[in-house]
């Protein structure tokens, strides 16, 4: 069955979209939930055991595989209560029903479900007929997880180190696995093979005979390369790859993974000429390991989807993309942080974004996994490193463990941002015999480190009335930069009305396109590493950036021809587009001048 909208809710932090699903999967709308943090994920089914008057009894960490276990019966009792709000809903007293009728309006105006309901309301139905087609014709919103495949880390049990089933992403997917979702995992942030591999022991992942797939795979990707390989990988294992989700490199919030000048319109194009290669390419190497593994062959094509997410932010950007790249849906990020009735976001957090500019807006290295980090200036948990920092005892004490990843001074792992790995590395820079200066830079990076892990769940504790004593209530936030134009808190209405045009939600009129965006910091991202390279040259860095401009020159020659050629979406602005590029144009001049003068 098509989905209701052709937008859907990203996974955002590690808390903000923890329990979006239960706020909107009633009215057709799929988010995705990290699976990050199995302690929040427990507070939270305790938190909605006692909304819902369900008996709660604590998993402790005492409990034999207790994170698989937390995440299970936490998406368990998502999917009990998402359930049971969405058969109430359907489940229809009058005519007039108010959740019904919220369901329809919050629907785009070219959608056959809207058209229908419209037509048979019109008609003077029969109240039983309505109900009947209800329960046929609406869909409920997908409760999608995310897992990122580097955050792995190793357990201990006894000093001993455990099986890698037990490993922090391995354990999460087993959670997943063993719950009664049928919805789809995202797999974010690269390549494991590991984990990839260990997907194949759960039956939920493969096809049946129709090609109906329990769960399915949803790859996070930016570019097509990347794409191909990994989805040749996991066919190999047996496993279909339903749908890429093609991520701005820069243009998103949380962690950015730059590509090597790639832009998210070309990448779009690329996947769009070659969707048949890709699927037929894959589900052949898919059906052989299935003959060879004894497993059901399905007896018809399966289903692939291609999506995209970051810094879309107008109706026009919305269907273009859709419409001109034959997308299946288009996520919508960041401004959601400021709808109450989608995500979870304490008071003072979505004060600081309404007020937000592009200035507070930035990528920090503050992630302990060492990946540019989208970053609110003045958000608590930074304003709380800095105390530390001035009381002469940087680092925080690392309650959670789920980045300790870093093994220069202990076998099983420290967390950069932790006191302990921040002690003993500035200890090592103290004894180096460099300039003070250096000394200071190295220093500096160090203690640049924020405790992401527990500062991306805060909010929703605080939100919820549940205890940060023991981790602190600083809160880390990650919007990508197109916050920036959004400056007020929002309602489920006001926001789907502005995806579908219905309203607008800007009040600002100088936000630039999300195609230009994208190329603009692109260009300040190459900017800054020339920069490095000057103070720090490198022959095999050099030929990297060249590669990279190179890239971004055809990313712009496409755009050219991208915009003089709409004969329909971005006209009344094509001159301002054409003008903003060349404006682009000249910067990454000046900068290839500099390239060729190291």
């Amino acid at each position: 069955m098509k989905n209701a909208h052709s937008f859907h809710i990203p996974v955002m932090g590690i808390g903000f979209t923890i329990d979006s699903p239960l706020k909107v999967a009633q009215y057709g709308i799929d988010s995705v939930i990290s699976l990050v943090d199995d302690i929040l994920i427990e507070k939270m089914r305790k938190v909605y055991s006692e909304k819902f008057e369900i008996p709660y009894k604590e998993i402790t960490d005492k409990a034999e595989d207790f994170r698989a276990k937390r995440i299970t019966s936490y998406l368990n009792l998502l999917q009990e209560q998402t359930e049971e709000k969405f058969h109430q809903l359907k489940n229809i007293t009058s005519e007039k029903s108010k959740a019904l009728k919220e369901y329809i309006h919050l629907l785009p105006e070219y959608s056959t479900l809207k058209k229908d309901f419209v037509k048979l309301t019109e008609e003077g139905i029969d109240f039983t007929k309505l109900k009947d087609w209800a329960h046929k014709n609406l869909t409920s919103g997908s409760i999608d997880v995310n897992i990122m495949t580097k955050i792995d880390k190793g357990n201990y049990l006894n000093k001993e180190l455990l099986p890698i089933e037990y490993n922090d992403a391995h354990a999460a997917l087993r959670g997943y696995a063993n719950s009664k979702l049928a919805s789809s995992l995202v797999l974010s942030a690269g390549m494991n093979p590991r984990l990839y591999s260990y997907i194949s022991n759960f039956n939920d992942f493969f096809p049946d005979e129709n090609g109906y797939i329990k769960k399915k795979i949803i790859l996070k990707v930016s570019d097509y390369r990347s794409a191909l390989i990994q989805g040749k990988f996991l066919a190999k294992k047996g496993l279909w790859v339903s749908e890429y989700r093609i991520e701005s490199g820069l243009n998103c919030g949380g962690h950015a993974f730059a590509t090597d000048g790639f832009l998210l319109g070309p990448v779009l194009n690329e996947f769009k000429e070659n969707k048949a290669v890709l699927q037929n390419e894959i589900q052949s190497i898919l059906i052989d390991a299935l003959k060879e593994t004894n497993k059901i062959v399905p007896k018809n094509n399966l289903v692939l989807k291609i999506t995209t997410q970051g810094g879309v932010g107008t109706e026009e950007e919305h269907s273009f993309l859709l419409d001109h790249y034959q997308l299946d849906s288009v996520g919508w990020g960041s401004p959601f942080l400021l709808v109450p009735e989608a995500t979870s976001v304490d008071d003072k957090t979505m004060e600081l974004l309404s007020n937000s500019k592009e200035k507070d807006l930035y990528l920090s290295n503050s992630s302990p996994l060492g990946v540019p980090f989208n970053t609110l200036r003045g958000n608590t948990k930074d304003i709380h490193r800095q105390e530390l920092i001035d009381k002469g005892r940087p680092g925080t004490s690392c309650p959670n463990k789920f980045i300790a990843l870093n093994n220069e001074f202990k076998e099983s792992g420290l967390c950069t941002a932790s006191r302990e790995y921040q002690h003993l590395k500035l200890k090592e820079i103290d004894s180096l015999e460099i300039s003070s200066e250096e000394k200071q830079k190295q220093v500096d990076k160090v203690t640049e480190k924020s405790c992401i892990c527990v500062g991306l769940g805060t909010s929703t504790l605080i939100l919820n009335k549940v205890s940060t004593k023991k981790t602190g209530d600083g809160v880390s936030v990650c919007p990508g930069p197109n916050m920036a134009y959004y400056d007020k808190v929002m309602s489920l209405q006001n926001i789907t009305d502005h995806i579908y045009g219905r309203d607008n939600m800007i009040s600002r009129i100088d936000r630039p396109n999300v195609f230009i965006k994208e190329l603009s910091l692109y260009i300040t991202h190459l900017h800054d590493k020339v920069e490095e390279l000057k103070s720090n040259f490198d022959k095999k860095q050099l030929r990297s950036l060249t590669k990279f401009k190179k890239n971004l020159e055809a990313g712009i020659n496409y755009y050219n021809e991208l915009f003089l050629n709409q004969k329909q979406a971005f006209i009344t602005h094509k001159e301002a587009l054409l003008s903003a590029l060349q404006l682009e144009q000249n910067k990454l001049n000046l900068i290839s001048i500099e390239i060729e003068n190291l």
